[in-house]
């Protein structure tokens, strides 16, 4: 519709063009565009042509632009024409117009977009600016003019209403960075500048802005990060480190590498700077009264580290290690407390003077409690010693370091001087085995000689030996060991078997097997047991060095002995063996005497050893044929031996039955004679039981009736005494009662009549006190007054009248006139 509508309007002659509107029309003739505008109506011409509109002007409001592409020129505000009357146009170009009147566009003029509204920048923002073409332009009217060339960025900061130009791209927004409290901005430059606070940067130069508030970064710096102030407090401080030389902010210069600290009597909070490496926090060192430390490579006066020395600090105090300080050893220590027992052993390291003593380098000395001590830098302490306590059996080594000499301390308190140290005597493992118990070797080694026994001690200093008789607590020298004892044993008998520090005397025994053969070379295993002992004096030295001269005396006697077996064994046949073993054996061994008697020991004369008796405990032959052969001998005499056992068992059972049995009869008849006596006994006891129960019942029932009236009598009397005691009490009761109403009642009528007798008084005394109130009142000679005033009156009324006398009487009231007329009567 619109289209048909606009070719009529072409097609008409008259066109109204209305208010702010305009049309554009072509002239045929010389090929020019004109522009009009309305109000106004327009009659085309025949060689002219509508060849746009009407249309509306642009309307710009306040505040707003619009873009116009392909512009018209101007100069000096006014449309520049060509030769031809059309309007020159600046093609390619635009242009920004502003609030103002409704305008046309002309031919070949065209609106960019839209119109658009003024960029309202807000405050502690920018709009960053890029120059597309160069261009010059004043700030202000008072300003000098400022060159832009194309490339250049700058920052249109706010707040303020933007006004674009056509030479000017907006690439963003930039807004400001908000610094809080203990925090920082750290800022970098892309190319060389001066900040804002007017100090020359370098490209890639970094720098911090402590500022507190909104700071808006120049179109030449960029925000590397925000940085986080580290709090500081007494008991935290920082450790720095500088990555370049500089001047920080508490203004003093930093070399490149230097390590400081920040402490809370700095600052309560640091942000570290561009050039300050954060190391770590260090933490407070504190020390109480009771500790100390030493502190390695301490910083200096100067503020240098004074490398190798060593300064003492004493509590109470608080401080902060510096960069290269340390701590030595373990840190912090106590300080040394030493009990009356207690002591240290020192050694200077260096010259110093301790009190009035100059002490060289080496020197060695101790302090004794009970003290304090704190060491000097100067002092090492090699050890803590505390006073050995020794009962009158404990003892320990002590070695002198100055003459090397060794010696033994026994039953007493010992304090090491500064000279000694406690050695260590070591003893070979098989002696340590058999002492037990892991102990300590600074200690005296004692061992406890079992009863009956023998220790031999050698001293090697003196090469000498002694021999201790148990029991007795054996405590070795300092030179001294063990004799160790090494001694055969298992069955049969194997050397260095059994490892003893003991020599046992016995008595005892010890088994041996011995492998003889016989004259008719049959071979036997025996398993010989022989009770020993020694032979000895204790008091005799002799003697007692005498038993320890055969190294195994278990296996040289069993050796011995054993020869001695097979040698005489082998002079017998089988069969004499197998029946005389016993003497055989005891002859090889002990020997005969002059009168051909076996002797009952055999003694070794070496080491006073004596055999005493010898046990047969087994005779095995060797030969399985042997084996088997006396095996069924054995056999066949043991059920010869059975049999014969049996004949004569069943014998004797045969006997002992028969005797059983003539027993039996004999008891039969002697039980029948007493059951007969027992039936006798019985028919007795019938007769009498009989004759008793007939005469028993009557004298039961005259019993039972006698015993009846005689409990009845007497629980008749006994009721009586009930009842009589019963009247008694119910009258006692009465006459209590009774006696109680009547001391009740006398107490109530005494409390009566003391209470109506308290009235009556207290009645009268106020009738008293209200009579003599009365009388108070009316007075005495009122009183007097009435009480004279009748008699006087009737007086004078018996005067006026004449009358003497005169009696007045009800007639119901006796007078007695004799006594009365006595009175009336007057008498001369």
């Amino acid at each position: 519709q619109q289209v048909l509508k606009h070719q009529r309007d072409q097609m008409s002659s008259v066109i109204r063009i209305k208010p702010y509107h305009y049309v554009h029309v072509l002239d045929n003739n010389s090929n020019v565009t004109n522009v009009v505008v309305g109000p106004k109506t327009f009659t085309r011409q025949d060689h002219e042509k509508v060849v746009g509109g009407p249309s509306e002007m642009i309307m710009i409001p306040p505040r707003h632009y619009c873009v116009i592409s392909n512009p018209i020129a101007r100069e000096n505000g006014k449309i520049v024409l060509d030769n031809k009357g059309n309007a020159k146009l600046r093609h390619g170009d635009e242009e920004i117009r502003f609030s103002q009147e409704p305008f046309p566009l002309f031919p070949g003029e065209e609106l960019k977009g839209k119109v658009q509204s003024l960029q309202v920048v807000a405050p502690n923002a920018a709009l960053r600016l890029r120059c597309l073409r160069n261009f010059t332009f004043k700030p202000n009217e008072d300003a000098e003019p400022v060159q832009r060339t194309a490339g250049d960025e700058w920052l249109w900061e706010g707040p303020g209403t933007y006004y674009p130009r056509i030479e000017v791209q907006v690439i963003e927004i930039v807004r400001a960075f908000v610094i809080k409290p203990n925090f920082a901005l750290r800022l970098r430059a892309r190319r060389a500048c001066v900040d804002r606070d007017g100090v020359r940067r370098a490209a890639g130069e970094e720098w911090i802005v402590r500022r507190t508030g909104a700071y808006l970064p120049s179109v030449d710096e960029e925000i590397v990060h925000e940085i986080k102030a580290q709090i500081l407090t007494d008991k935290v401080a920082l450790q720095l480190r500088a990555s370049r030389t500089f001047t920080d902010v508490f203004g003093k210069e930093r070399k490149a590498g230097s390590e400081w600290l920040i402490t809370k009597s700095d600052a309560e909070t640091h942000i570290p700077d561009v050039y300050e490496e954060v190391v770590g926090q260090v933490r407070i060192t504190t020390l109480t009264n009771r500790q100390f430390c030493v502190v390695l490579d301490p910083i200096g006066a100067d503020g240098k580290p004074e490398l190798g020395k060593r300064v003492l600090r004493q509590g109470p105090t608080s401080f902060f290690l510096n960069p290269g300080e340390r701590l030595e050893g373990s840190g912090i220590q106590n300080v040394f407390v030493l009990t009356a027992e207690e002591s240290l052993l020192l050694s200077a390291k260096e010259s110093f003077k301790d009190g009035k003593v100059t002490r060289a380098p080496g020197d060695r000395w101790m302090i004794y409690g009970p003290c304090d001590y704190i060491p000097p830098v100067e002092v090492e302490i090699i050890q803590k010693r505390t006073s050995i306590a020794l009962d009158q059996n404990e003892g320990i080594y002590v070695r002198n370091i100055s003459t090397g000499k060794v010696r033994m301390v026994i039953g007493e308190t010992y304090r090491l001087e500064p000279n000694e140290e406690l050695w260590t005597k070591d003893l070979p493992a098989s002696i340590e085995s058999l002492l037990g118990t892991r102990r300590d070797k600074s200690r005296v080694v004692t061992y406890r000689a079992p009863h009956n026994s023998a220790v031999q001690v050698f001293d090697y200093k003196s090469k000498k030996s002694r021999v201790v008789f148990g029991p007795e607590l054996i405590m070795l020298g300092p030179d001294e060991h063990f004799s160790l004892l090494s001694l055969s044993g298992d069955k049969p008998k194997r050397p260095h078997a059994i490892k003893a520090l003991a020599l046992m005397l016995g008595p005892d025994f010890m088994t041996d097997v011995v492998t003889v053969e016989t004259a008719d070379h049959a071979r036997l295993s025996l398993k010989l047991s022989y009770n020993w002992h020694f032979a000895i004096d204790p008091k005799n030295p002799d003697d007692a060095t005498r038993i320890f001269q055969v190294p195994d005396f278990v296996g040289d006697a069993c050796k011995a002995i054993a020869s001695r077996v097979r040698g005489a064994v082998a002079q017998s046949s089988f069969d004499d063996f197998h029946k005389r073993s016993a003497k055989i054996i005891r002859t090889a061994v002990f020997g005969v005497d002059e009168q051909s008697k076996i002797k009952n020991e055999f003694h070794f004369a070496s080491n006073n050893l004596v055999i005493t008796n010898i046990d047969i405990q087994s005779v095995e032959p060797v030969d399985q044929r042997t084996r088997d052969s006396l095996q069924k001998s054995v056999q066949l005499a043991i059920e010869i031996t059975t049999s014969s056992q049996e004949a004569s068992a069943r014998h004797e059972a045969q006997r002992q039955e028969q005797v059983a049995k003539g027993k039996l009869e004999q008891q039969k008849i002697s039980d029948e004679a007493e059951a007969e006596k027992a039936n006798k006994h019985l028919l007795t006891l019938r007769a009498q039981s009989a004759a008793i129960e007939s005469t028993g019942q009557a004298t039961a029932e005259a019993k039972a009736r006698a015993e009846a009236a005689q409990i009845e009598g007497e629980a008749n009397v006994e009721q009586a005494k009930l009842k009589s005691e019963a009247t008694r009490m119910t009258s006692e009761q009465e006459l209590e009662e009774s006696k109680a109403r009547q001391e009740a009642d006398i107490e109530y009528q005494t409390i009566l009549n003391e209470l109506e007798l308290s009235r009556a008084r207290e009645m009268a005394g106020i009738e008293a006190k209200k009579f003599s109130d009365i009388v108070g009142a009316i007075g005495a000679d009122t009183i007097a007054s009435i009480a004279q005033a009748g008699p006087e009156m009737q007086a004078k009324l018996l005067s006026g009248l004449g009358i003497q006398s005169l009696m007045i009487t009800d007639g119901s009231s006796p007078i007695n006139l004799f006594n009365t007329a006595s009175g009336l009567i007057g008498r001369k």
